[in-house]
C-alpha cells in the first residue's frame, strides 16, 4: 500500500519536483540551524576570552603593586616621609 503511494509519487513529474524543492528546503533549514548553533557557540567562547583577559589584566595589577610595596617598615616610613606613597 506504501509502496504504490510512493511509486506514484515518484511516477509523477510534479511530484518529484515538489519533492526535490521539499528536500533543498529542509536541507536549507538544516544548514541555518547549524549555523545559528555555531554562533552561539562562538559568542560563548569569545565571552570567556574576554572574562579571562579581564582577570588575567587585574591579577597583572597586582603582581605590579605587590612588586613596588615596601619591602619593610623602614622603607615604608621613607616612602611616606618622601610623599611617594
Amino acid at each position: 500500500m506504501i509502496a504504490t503511494i510512493f511509486g506514484g509519487i515518484a511516477a509523477s513529474p510534479s511530484a518529484r519536483a515538489a519533492l526535490r524543492y521539499g528536500a533543498m528546503a529542509v536541507a536549507i533549514v538544516l544548514f541555518l540551524l547549524s549555523v545559528r548553533g555555531s554562533g552561539e557557540h562562538v559568542g560563548r567562547i569569545a565571552e570567556r576570552l574576554e572574562t579571562t583577559e579581564n582577570a588575567n589584566e587585574i591579577q597583572r595589577r597586582m603582581f605590579e603593586a605587590a612588586a613596588s610595596r615596601p619591602r619593610d617598615r623602614d622603607e615604608l616610613v621613607d616612602r611616606l616621609r618622601d610623599g611617594g606613597f
